[in-house]
């Protein structure tokens, strides 16, 4: 059997964890292969060894079958891998070309030939169906833009092999249909991709086949044709999975979030929320359906504080909230599991442990006198680590050294146990693998069952169907309907999410 690249045996250590416990990956020229694992499992660590960025401490790889040392990534680039990571490595006052060519510059006469090198991208990204404009800035593009710069980066360096770690997990649903096809025509060119992902959905549409790893062992590789959804979630979580998130009817009481006639600009200076109105009532969750652009963000950012908003009233219980400080907001019952964790979730080089009470450290019992008290709070820590499976070698170990799923796990922890009355929840699985999605959704329902308002805003439409009681749908700025769950259907929903009145969309509800 001919393999472009095996991974035998690869063995990485940090210390005494065991990050990837002799896994063996074997992928076939021209194939996607999908590397399928829970949040920690080791996938994004044994591609990074397979990138140059760690050394393994045990195992060999070949390319093309021959055994070679990929000591840093432009070894890995001189032996044709290119990675697109999760996280973009991009410049964001270049321009998409300048960032495409960085460190592997053009030049003619001393200087860098800048139009040389906008008409080699202009021509790579026309061979692959790309739609790149060379010369937009990079803080002027969409993110899906802006990954599709990271694969133009690979493919210029001669990429025959493409690492894709998580590629959808920060896109809009019609963003991952184009990459979806992005990954087909770049296959019809002759290369071969390995997918990290945990989306279930995605391998069975793209995949050939897939490697199956949990808690740092290789489980299997499995045809993609010859397997379900089913099979992989246990394959991958070791245990059962239900896709249906079993809730009881909600009983919903009084209202406890009441937006009325909310006006909200965005960075540009653009109204993105737009005379917006809105409530959610206590015992139930309401979920916001939209194309990802129409004012989700700063209609977040303007209920917890983090954004100014222009008029209109939040009331959080009665209690008039427009424009308060984010502390006074938190205060007043409101706990945010925010869309980007990294910005506003977490402070990164902070140990997961203080990470833990970074909203009341300044209370009793983590603080006296305005001194902290360490052992208060690994306390609670640990409490928290255990009783939301937050994996982590230690509540030591800096935030950023935690999986996407474990820092988000570690988010939501917090928030619901300081027992909000509204609890944001945005995005809350962006990112997660099929078993922390059930934990998640089983949490938020839980917070609904004991009383408690949740506002969830998501780009994943099965999960608005499935979590929420109602479903008020977002077009620029302006709720343009809300629904009932029960009574729609996701092709309905696009339709309002597209701008379709209730009444051209079918709607009656």
């Amino acid at each position: 059997m001919d393999y472009v690249i095996e991974m035998l045996n690869i063995r990485k250590e940090f210390g005494n964890f065991v990050a990837n416990d002799n896994i063996t990956l074997q992928v076939k020229k021209g194939e996607i292969h999908a590397l399928l694992g829970e949040n920690g499992a080791g996938k994004s660590t044994l591609m990074n060894v397979l990138f140059g960025l760690y050394q393994p401490e045990a195992g060999e790889i070949r390319v093309k079958g021959q055994p070679v040392k990929i000591t840093d990534p432009n070894v890995a680039n001189d032996l044709g891998i290119g990675m697109v990571h999760q996280h973009f490595m991009l410049v964001d006052v270049f321009s998409v070309t300048e960032n495409i060519i960085l460190g592997k510059e053009i030049t003619k006469g001393g200087r860098i030939d800048i139009k040389k090198a906008e008409e080699e991208v202009r021509r790579i990204s026309e061979q692959y169906g790309l739609a790149v404009d060379p010369q937009a800035k990079i803080s002027d593009i969409s993110v899906g833009m802006q990954q599709r710069v990271e694969i133009l980066k690979t493919l210029y360096r001669g990429a025959e092999i493409l690492i894709f770690d998580e590629p959808t997990a920060v896109l809009t649903p019609q963003e991952i249909t184009e990459l979806i096809q992005i990954m087909k025509t770049l296959i019809k060119e002759g290369k071969s991709i390995i997918l990290i992902t945990h989306k279930l959905k995605e391998i069975m549409e793209v995949a050939d086949r897939c490697t199956v790893i949990r808690k740092g062992k290789g489980i299997g590789t499995v045809n993609v044709s010859e397997t379900n959804p089913n099979e992989l979630a246990r394959m991958m979580v070791g245990h059962d999975v239900v896709f249906k998130v079993e809730k009881k009817p909600a009983e919903p009481k009084q209202d406890v979030l009441e937006i009325n006639d909310l006006v909200v600009k965005d960075s540009r200076g653009l109204t993105a929320v737009n005379g917006l109105n809105l409530s959610v009532r206590a015992g139930e969750i309401v979920g916001i359906a939209g194309v990802d652009g129409n004012g989700q963000s700063e209609l977040i950012e303007a209920i917890t504080g983090l954004r100014k908003a222009e008029s209109g009233s939040v009331k959080v219980n009665g209690k008039e909230l427009i424009n308060h400080k984010p502390r006074k907001i938190m205060e007043s019952g409101v706990g945010h599991i925010p869309q980007d964790r990294h910005k506003h979730g977490l402070v990164l080089n902070f140990p997961i442990g203080e990470n833990m009470v970074l909203e009341n450290y300044y209370q009793k019992p983590y603080s006296k006198n305005g001194i902290l008290n360490f052992k208060e709070i690994y306390n609670q820590a640990r409490r928290l680590i255990s009783e939301f499976d937050v994996r982590t070698p230690s509540e030591y170990v800096l935030a950023r050294a935690l999986s996407g799923g474990n820092q988000q796990k570690a988010i939501i922890g917090r928030e619901v146990d300081r027992n909000p009355d509204l609890l944001i929840a945005a995005q809350p699985t962006r990112g997660l693998d099929v078993g922390a999605i059930e934990f998640i959704h089983r949490r938020l329902i839980e917070q609904r069952d004991h009383g408690k308002a949740v506002l969830l805003v998501s780009f994943e439409l099965d999960e608005i169907m499935s979590v929420s009681d109602r479903i008020a749908v977002i077009y620029e700025g302006r709720i343009v309907a809300v629904v009932d769950p029960k009574e729609t259907d996701e092709q309905e929903l696009g339709l309002l999410m597209a701008g379709s009145s209730r009444k051209e969309a079918g709607t009656n509800v």
